[in-house]
């Protein structure tokens, strides 16, 4: 077999793949023998049947799969010989034919397309610079932060009025069209909570409301949805298209979270048995703690300034018409060029970034080593462990999940990832220069957000 490179700009070449009959003709009279034992042909005894009824029969098929077979084989050993990076896999070029009689078989000739990556050559140093977004952790953003604390460890206790934060137990009826009570609808006692209710007009009627007070509701209003709104209302999802969009609720209770103290219980519950023992230390840990959470976001509004940079000033090419082809080709299942089209700056964009990657890390020595993904799978193991309130097994047993969880091809592919992530943007941050920014929670929320920042 011989395979001829013929290119035809810089990002797109064919391959010439020829086949000689010495290159198959011992797989397929092989492969006819094992067929000619099997065979199960009317007239013929099993293991009887003359090779040239074989032959005839199954020839064109055991041909055409052992070709494809080297074909494949020949190209992939190829292309992971070559001093060039290929985009995808070789494609065949549908506007060429095949050379060669399947009839009378001897030397066969195929013509796959390539696309061919181009050269990105990324390098940085401390003349790139770049802002570095931080949110001011102030007084406020503490304050925030305490009440979400102290709300989330207070208790529920009875309240005279429903607030904008209250839980309120009541009974809904099922209405009919003219508002009134439906002979043989919905009836089921539950609970809303002020905070998940959307409509913010029903929300201003409630509010101030007390037991006993009625109020005509739409159930998907003061409900999350789906299983949620079946939940409160007592039925089967499914019944959710059939049902009414008015209902009476009956304020029976209206509960209001009472929070916690700021105590040396509650110093303990967050933070260990004496570790923090005043409100001054425990707003001091709390800034410490939002500091470091919005570090990982920080890092993350940074990374994505760059890769915005880099990939608009790099201009980098890429072989579009072959990678459409090719990712029509490749899904499994079917798709239309329109949908490609639809979604392929999306995907260039990403692959853009893919070889920008590659390029920083080829040029700075960089890699995720298999040691380092396996500490980092136990790292996570462990987190979920605690997340639990679970102790972290032995480092034997921890190891053992962890090899299942790298067993898993697209599981280990997001760990590898996240590990590279985290060697790109620490390679970011100890290169570049850094133009450190302090803005408010809300700007930050906002900066946050938007994918162009």
């Amino acid at each position: 077999m011989n395979i001829t490179k013929e290119n035809v700009d810089d990002l797109n070449a064919l391959l010439k793949v020829t086949v000689e009959k010495s290159d198959y003709q011992e797989k397929v009279d092989k492969a006819l023998s094992d067929y000619r034992k099997k065979a199960s042909i009317p007239g013929f005894r099993k293991g009887k049947v003359p090779m040239g009824i074989v032959k005839k029969q199954y020839g064109r098929t055991v041909l055409g799969d052992e070709l494809n077979r080297i074909v494949s084989e020949g190209l992939f050993k190829y292309v992971e010989e070559q001093d060039f990076e290929v985009l995808g896999n070789p494609l065949p070029k549908n506007d060429i034919e095949v050379k060669g009689d399947f009839d009378n078989p001897d030397t066969f000739e195929f013509t796959y397309e390539i696309g061919i990556s181009p050269k990105v050559d990324i390098k940085l140093s401390g003349k790139n610079k770049y802002e570095y977004t931080k949110v001011k952790v102030d007084k406020e953003l503490i304050d925030k932060q305490l009440e979400d604390l102290t709300r989330r460890y207070g208790k529920l206790v009875s309240g005279k009025e429903v607030g904008e934060k209250d839980m309120v137990l009541g009974q809904f009826v099922e209405l009919n069209e003219a508002g009134e009570i439906l002979e043989g609808g919905i009836m089921n006692s539950s609970t809303i909570s002020m905070e998940f209710i959307n409509d913010e007009k029903l929300k201003k009627e409630m509010i101030g409301k007390k037991a006993g007070d009625k109020v005509t509701v739409n159930p998907f209003s003061v409900s999350r949805g789906g299983s949620d709104t079946a939940s409160m209302l007592g039925i089967d999802e499914s019944q959710l298209g059939s049902i009414s969009d008015q209902f009476q609720l009956t304020i029976n209770e209206v509960k209001v979270m009472e929070p916690a103290e700021l105590n040396q219980e509650l110093f303990d519950k967050l933070f260990g048995e004496g570790e923090v023992t005043t409100e001054k230390e425990m707003r001091d840990k709390v800034k410490a703690d939002l500091v470091q959470m919005f570090e990982k976001d920080s890092d993350k509004i940074l990374t994505r300034r760059i890769s915005n940079d880099l990939i608009a000033k790099s201009d980098i090419q890429l072989p579009d018409g072959f990678l459409k082809r090719w990712i029509l080709a490749s899904q499994k299942n079917p798709i239309t060029m329109d949908e490609v089209e639809k979604d392929y700056e999306n995907y260039a964009r990403s692959l853009k970034w893919q070889l920008i990657q590659n390029s920083i890390f080829k040029n700075n020595d960089m890699k995720v080593e298999q040691e380092e993904a396996m500490n980092y799978t136990k790292s996570l193991l462990v987190n979920q462990y605690a997340q639990y309130g679970m102790p972290a097994p032995e480092d034997a047993e921890l190891t053992q999940s962890a090899q299942q969880v790298l067993a898993n091809q697209k599981e280990a592919q997001q760990i590898y990832d996240m590990l590279a992530e985290e060697k790109l943007t620490k390679y970011f941050k100890e290169t570049v220069k850094l133009d450190e920014k302090e803005v408010d929670y809300d700007e930050y929320v906002k900066i946050a957000q938007d994918s162009n920042a």
